[in-house]
């Protein structure tokens, strides 16, 4: 523990999606609070249409053209990111915030070589010559375990695989050393036995350059895995939060109880699959009260006209849910996976 300040801090942070006649708005991202410090990693988990990939967006300011943040801050190294102009963000991005895409292809640009690619954040953010940047970019590929790099340079992305692509995009990412990584959903094109490389790759690359990490995933394995704290969102807003044994043995909230039940465990014998019922909820027609209540098993009156409030249920762990609103005193809800 220390007493240095966290290296991100987000408050109340709300993104918003508006049609272009202003009548339709779909609230991406709605009241998100958390805090990471220098080093460490955070999961974020949640189905898709959650608001996960927005979020991280938001703290890249890197929206699509509908998209605003509309209320919130998202201080980095003591600075509101939220404030600053397009210039100055463009200092900060590649250079202290780096971002791995799901989609390797869709962020790899096929008329250039990987060389020029892996090279270029170091030729825009520290000035370095062409030939140093080249250079590094070697060292780079080699660090990320591409083989036989003095000739992957001079080739295209898609004269790669899948894994090579993830790996090649993975060593723009860390080209200037920046303190903070957003990995969003890196794995899921991979099968699992590159997966579990790059999983371990990730690792070393964050030991080896003291980088914070903030993980996007559906996978809960990855989450354990990889993360000392994990923040569960759902209909746009962050529904449990706090360190990944806490959560993982001790879940508060419905929807997290459901997503760990809905784990196939092979020890264990069953018909069939768990399955939460329904579907998540449309972020432009969010249901009244909790949004989770129109599916959660354990549904009151309340939830269904009043917004939870979030409670802290120990030191560090925090959810949003009535069954812990009690005159503002938390209670804990036994969980049980079922057989």
């Amino acid at each position: 523990m220390t007493d240095s300040p966290p290296l991100l801090e987000i408050t109340d942070l709300s993104t918003h999606y508006v049609s272009s006649r202003g009548t339709r708005v779909t609230r991406a991202v709605q009241d998100v609070s958390f805090t990471l410090n220098a080093g460490d990693t955070l999961g974020i988990v949640g189905e898709s249409g959650s608001g996960k990939t927005t979020l991280a967006l938001s703290i890249l300011k890197i929206l699509p053209p509908a998209a605003r943040i509309v209320s919130g801050r998202i201080r980095f190294e003591g600075e509101n990111l939220v404030t600053k102009p397009a210039h100055e963000m463009r200092r900060i991005r590649g250079k202290k915030i780096a971002m791995i895409l799901q989609d390797p292809l869709a962020s790899l640009n096929p008329l250039f070589t990987v060389g020029d690619q892996v090279s270029e954040p170091m030729r825009v953010h520290e000035g370095t010559s062409r030939r140093t940047a080249w250079d590094k970019a070697r060292a780079l590929l080699r660090a990320v375990r591409i083989p036989a790099p003095e000739a992957r340079v001079r080739e295209y992305p898609h004269q790669m695989s899948g894994g090579m692509r993830q790996r090649i995009v993975g060593a723009i990412a860390i080209s200037c050393e920046p303190r903070l990584l957003i990995a969003d959903e890196p794995t899921t094109s991979l099968d699992l036995t590159i997966q579990a490389q790059y999983l371990q790759l990730l690792g070393d690359l964050q030991r080896a350059h003291g980088l914070a990490l903030i993980f996007i995933t559906h996978n809960l394995g990855i989450v354990a895995k990889m993360c000392k704290q994990v923040a569960v969102m759902y209909g746009g807003r962050i529904v449990e939060t706090g360190p990944v044994r806490t959560i993982f043995s001790n879940p508060q909230h419905p929807y997290t109880m459901a997503l760990l039940d809905s784990i196939p465990r092979l020890t264990k014998s069953r018909d069939r699959l768990t399955a939460i019922d329904g579907q998540p909820p449309d972020p432009a027609a969010l249901p009244p009260g909790c949004s989770f209540h129109p599916r959660c098993t354990k549904v009151m009156d309340r939830c269904r006209d009043e917004e939870p409030a979030d409670v802290a249920i120990a030191a560090g762990h925090r959810a949003r849910c009535w069954l812990h609103a009690d005159n503002g005193v938390a209670q804990s809800v036994p969980f049980k996976a079922k057989a």
